[in-house]
């Protein structure tokens, strides 16, 4: 999957604003990335796709998430 920096922004955001923000849940990610912020959005990314099946603004709760800078 390809994705621009700009688009791994933006499903990230979707997907994290449908999880409970606790530390073991954002620590999850951070041990994938190594501070990489386009790891970090990847892991972020990957992670909603095993559980909803596609990315955030196809599928699941976060198709639904809209973004103030929306297009």
């Amino acid at each position: 999957m390809e994705l621009d920096i700009r688009q791994m922004q933006k499903e990230s955001a979707r997907a994290l604003s449908t999880m409970q923000a606790t530390n073991n849940n954002i620590q999850q990610f951070n041990k994938m990335a190594h501070h990489n912020s386009q790891n970090w959005y990847m892991a972020v990314i990957n992670w909603y796709i095993e559980k909803y099946g596609d990315l955030p603004s196809k599928a699941g709760p976060g198709k639904d998430v809209k973004l103030v800078l929306d297009e």
